[in-house]
């Protein structure tokens, strides 16, 4: 199979055949509920063939002893029997030509070290012979759309809502958490829960859904990403096709990680990479199931357009101003209505009402419906609005089912989505009437601003990125991190400087000396003042163990500073291999101290960090990241963050930003020139002058995979 190329899962999704081995009539088995979900509640499209090699017939129908005696090939083989007999059964479909095998079985990868080994066997099956497995220790696949269960969940009847939302996840028990969010009106059509993930991941299943045309909006539970490549192409095919993605992604916290290994197995990569690659590729991530089903909803019942602002309508001036407030704190906006909208709200509200926005209809609303309905689909309507917002704190009984009835009319007559929400525990008819007519109301204004705030800020991030989509350059590849002492090295900053030099990347002036002499001239051609290092391949951090001096003016400094280094490094850290001194020109004072960085991560590859440097890269933490390559947009985004610093605050010159953003670019395509050998990279201070001076890394340090080709 090659690396990284999504399957083609059409004959799995919607098979013409099935064939279900370890079919049973034993109550509560796996065997025998997925083939009452099969025969009793799935709408097949063609035959059902069920193996077991012990019993003739089945609830009327004949039972074959293998998937080699079978008439015929089916296109997917759905395995429920205990793991000890599984690679039995997925060699025989192997060599019968199956196309797809369904393993529901448990006892695998998650169950310790033989498990991880059966995997092993599994994998080398399917790279073999061309079958794609799905599993192992996974709940099946369900096609609600199609009416198609290959799962045993007994839940699977129940959670048949078609609609337009396509669920990725790897974990069983959180995804039918998903699934049981229909009660509140949320479709979902299709769900694939991937288990172990021996063959088949989510990115495989998001990248089908990203060409699914029953499906707008992809939503997704991981617990890791095995193949960061795999998932970035599955997200940039979402993304060309204008579907949104949202995740939520367990195991930030050092808990979490242990639960998620312990559960799947899987590599759960840095919290910190993860939520910046889904930042660069435009997919949404949320923290908990509320707000993962909220948000998806929102996005299936409309995407957001150029227009941001909100409204707000409410009958309670408590509520109305509660939502005002978190709208504020969310960083949201509200909008000016239009004069015509400000008319027909004055004319028909009471004087005491509030008209401007939020709109304060008060309890004459109780008395007189007809208000609702025509200033409520008056504001839903204002040209300045994207969204309108209509918390309902209470259910009044029949006057809050004519509310929703007037919310539901309201809609229909303008394109901008409405969203009620509901904040009593009391679920009338109201609440009803809007999950039937698929509004899906929040259960409380948090909950509903936040799926807001993240519904506009997915269409800041579509307008910005109008080919976010586009197929990049090909990625480096990943690898996890080796620990072994023989599998990299450092090179000098000497070496490293010398790289970046080659490959256009503009430096301070410098020189290697291997003596005081040498350090002398090399300062006198150069120009003081200048900075003098200590150049070892054993020694990264220079400055704590006394191997950098500053600001020598002179050649008595200089000689100076020679000797100083020289006997401090020799005390601090006597085992070091010394080459000598670096020379180099010294920066102008008074810049913003940056850093530039690149690290391999294990799972999407080579991550380039920048943001404040020199002591305040530790103690403030104020980076943004991205996954190489980056083109110019992408360098001018992360130069962004530190804007503010660079804009020539208190009278300096402006910085040269274009330089900055040059040098970033100029960092990305060294690393992918390189990728195979480069494990690590620091630019750490980096210079920035005023307009025009450049952006000059100070300090380089490269650590390489040893081994790998120049």
């Amino acid at each position: 199979m090659e690396h990284h190329r999504p399957a083609d899962l059409a004959r799995l999704i919607h098979p013409r055949s099935i064939a279900l081995v370890g079919a049973s009539e034993r109550a509560g088995s796996i065997g025998e509920r997925t083939l009452t979900n099969l025969l009793t509640h799935s709408e097949l499209a063609g035959p059902l063939y069920l193996v077991n090699p012990s019993r003739p017939e089945l609830r009327g129908q004949r039972c074959w002893p293998s998937v080699a005696a079978l008439p015929a090939t089916p296109d997917v083989v759905v395995v429920a029997v205990p793991a000890s007999g599984v690679l039995a059964v997925i060699e025989d479909c192997a060599a019968r030509g199956v196309a797809f095998a369904v393993i529901l079985s448990s006892g695998f990868g998650e169950a310790g070290d033989q498990g991880r080994r059966q995997e092993q066997r599994l994998q080398e099956i399917a790279a073999r012979s061309g079958l794609r497995l799905y599993g192992p220790n996974c709940p099946g696949l369900t096609n609600v759309n199609q009416r198609l269960g290959l799962t045993f969940s007994p839940s699977f009847p129940h959670d048949l809502v078609k609609g337009p939302i396509g669920l990725a996840t790897q974990g069983g028990g959180l995804g039918r958490n998903v699934m049981q969010a229909m009660e509140r009106g949320i479709g979902i059509g299709l769900w694939a829960s991937t288990g172990n993930e021996v063959d088949l991941q989510v990115a495989d299943f998001i990248h089908y859904m990203a060409d699914a045309p029953d499906i707008r909006v992809i939503v997704s539970l991981l617990e890791g990403i095995k193949d960061g490549p795999k998932f970035v192409a599955a997200v940039q095919r979402a993304a060309a096709n204008g579907k949104p993605v949202i995740v939520l992604k367990v195991g930030k916290s050092e808990y979490g990680r242990r639960a998620a290994q312990s559960h799947t197995a899987a590599l759960t990569g840095s919290a910190q990479v993860n939520s910046a690659i889904f930042r660069q590729f435009g997919v949404v991530e949320v923290d908990d199931i509320d707000e993962l089903a909220d948000t998806a909803w929102l996005f299936a019942r409309a995407m957001p357009g150029a227009r941001e602002a909100l409204g707000i309508y409410c009958s309670s001036g408590g509520t109305a101003a509660l939502t005002a407030d978190a709208v504020g704190a969310a960083g949201l906006r509200l909008a000016a209505f239009t004069p015509e909208t400000t008319a027909l709200l004055r004319a028909r509200l009471p004087d005491y009402a509030a008209i401007g926005n939020p709109v304060d209809t008060t309890a004459m609303v109780l008395s007189d419906q007809s208000v609702v309905e025509t200033t409520l689909g008056r504001v839903a309507s204002d040209a300045n609005l994207g969204l309108t917002i209509v918390p309902i704190a209470l259910d009044y009984g029949a006057s809050t089912t004519r509310m929703a009835d007037c919310i539901i009319h309201a809609q229909q007559g303008c394109a901008a989505p409405i969203v009620p929400i509901w904040m009593s525990d009391r679920l009338g008819e109201g609440y009803q009437r809007l999950v039937a007519a698929g509004f899906a109301p929040p259960r409380s204004v948090g909950k509903a601003v936040s799926a807001i705030r993240r519904w506009v800020e997915y269409g800041r991030h579509r307008r910005a990125n109008p080919d976010v989509g586009a197929l990049q350059r090909p990625l480096a590849q990943p690898g996890q991190r080796s620990h072994d002492g023989g599998a990299t090295r450092s090179l000098g900053e000497a070496q490293a400087k010398q790289m970046l030099q080659q490959a256009g990347v503009r430096l301070m002036p410098n020189a290697l000396a291997k003596s005081a002499d040498e350090a002398l001239a090399h300062a006198g051609r150069i120009g003081y003042p200048v900075v003098a290092k200590i150049v070892s391949a054993d020694i990264a951090h220079k400055s704590d163990i006394g191997g950098v001096q500053v600001g020598l003016r002179d050649a008595a400094q200089l000689q100076a500073a020679w000797h100083t280094i020289m006997s401090t490094v020799t005390a601090r850290q006597p085992g070091a291999r010394i080459a000598g001194l670096l020379i180099e020109k010294m920066a102008a004072p008074g810049s913003v101290e940056l850093m530039i960085g690149v690290t391999r991560d294990p799972v999407f590859g080579h991550v380039l960090t920048f943001g404040l440097g020199g002591i305040y890269v530790e103690l403030l933490r104020h980076v943004t990241r991205r996954l190489l390559p980056i083109a110019a947009r992408d360098a001018a985004a992360m130069v962004h963050t530190v804007r503010a610093l660079l804009g020539g605050a208190r009278g300096q010159p402006p910085a040269d930003i274009a330089a900055l953003e040059e040098l970033l670019v100029r960092i990305s395509d060294f690393v992918l020139r390189h990728a195979d050998r480069i494990e690590e990279l620091e630019l750490n201070p980096v210079w920035v002058g005023a307009k025009g001076q450049g952006a000059i890394p100070l300090d380089a340090l490269i650590i390489e995979r040893t081994g790998a080709a120049a």
